[in-house]
């Protein structure tokens, strides 16, 4: 996890709490979480754009089929 371990959360959470106080410190990491959340899906949209292209693209485009004269 990005090299982070207790000690380094610990202090990450000691500083948000110094800077926001305890009050502001919930809404910020649920805003927080929410940004990451959306940027998670942003990144994974573009892969899951491409397969239904993909797959409408494969559905659409029917065998020709030759009649021999």
């Amino acid at each position: 996890m990005f090299g982070l371990g207790i000690p380094e959360l610990v202090l990450i959470l000691v500083i948000g709490l110094v800077i926001f106080g305890p009050g502001k410190l919930p809404g910020v990491g649920k805003a927080l979480g929410k940004s990451l959340r959306e940027f998670k899906d942003a990144v994974h949209e573009p892969a899951e754009a491409k397969a239904e292209i993909q797959e409408a693209a494969a559905e659409s485009v029917k065998p020709v089929e030759h009649h021999g004269k």
